[in-house]
């Protein structure tokens, strides 16, 4: 990879990526990159393709598990100024793919804009919220997505509207690609109802989800017509351990750990999981969370 002499002020190798993740776990990226502007990122995507690299965009780390050997490729995060600006325009806001969304949740319903109050309390970026559709039972970011920049990993640029992102259930067209901005459209409302909004969903959130410890969210999807954290309790592994890591108390959809624990004792939770479900209910529980 002589290429990466050019941009070496942008990029390290055999980088930790545990302390960039929720979980905390994991072993290192062979590289890491953070662009400073789109072309950049886009430069470096090609780049990268052209040496047969597997690429990764890594937010705010909360649905990903590294596993304990690592990850064999580059890593891509938008910390630069560029990719974490907010612009708004009317009811509109103009969005860069770094920014933290729960902060834009916040800011959107002080000012009265709502679409995002519902989405209080899901953290990560908006990149990664868009990729992979977040929300909870009372939304979800697709809902509110005009378009969105993306660069794929052949270092391509294109603004993709939103019918052809196809957003469903924790899941979108972006695929791979890296999301480098979006436009959101909101709607406005009185700030009081919004913020008011944005306290009682964070608060419900709070009360039924172990948010105090370390983890990266739910684990599974929902299957069709079933929660996901009913059927894992119903199952009776609420509090099964493996090594330091266990199946919360509080949400079965949620795997706790600490410093302690390897990737691998989640993996074979995970495991335990959703051999247990098949067993118990003939349900192939699908991940949630995207395991490196």
């Amino acid at each position: 990879m002589m290429w990466s002499n050019d941009y070496k002020d942008m990029l390290e190798s055999n980088v930790p990526l545990a302390d960039k993740t929720w979980f905390k776990l994991g072993g290192d990226a062979r590289w890491l990159a953070c662009p400073r502007t789109t072309g950049d990122l886009a430069d470096i995507c090609k780049r990268a393709a052209g040496d047969g690299l597997s690429v990764r965009a890594l937010g705010r780390g909360a649905n990903v598990l590294v596993r304990d050997d690592g990850f064999d490729g580059l890593v891509i995060r938008l910390d630069a100024p560029c990719f974490k600006t907010i612009r708004f325009d009317g009811d509109k806001v103009h969005v860069g793919g770094g920014v933290d969304l729960m902060d834009l949740a916040h800011q959107t319903s002080r000012k009265g804009l709502a679409g995002l109050d519902v989405l209080a309390g899901i953290p990560g970026s908006v990149g990664g919220a868009i990729r992979m559709n977040a929300g909870g039972r009372h939304g979800q970011i697709g809902d509110v997505v005009v378009s969105v920049t993306l660069v794929d990993l052949d270092g391509q640029t294109q603004t993709v509207a939103h019918d052809a992102l196809a957003f469903d259930y924790r899941s979108s067209a972006v695929g791979r690609r890296i999301v480098v901005s979006a436009i959101l459209q909101l709607r406005k409302e009185d700030p009081e109802l919004t913020l008011d909004r944005f306290h009682r969903v964070w608060t419900d959130k709070k009360a039924s989800q172990p948010l105090a410890e370390k983890s990266a969210g739910c684990i599974f999807k929902n299957p069709p017509g079933h929660s996901a954290g009913a059927l894992i309790d119903q199952a009776g592994l609420k509090g099964t351990r493996v090594g330091n890591a266990s199946i919360s108390d509080v949400h079965a959809n949620f795997i706790v750990a600490d410093r302690a624990t390897r990737s691998s004792d989640i993996l074979t939770l995970i495991d335990i999981v959703r051999e247990r479900v098949h067993d118990r209910f003939g349900i192939d529980l699908e991940l949630e969370i995207d395991v490196w």
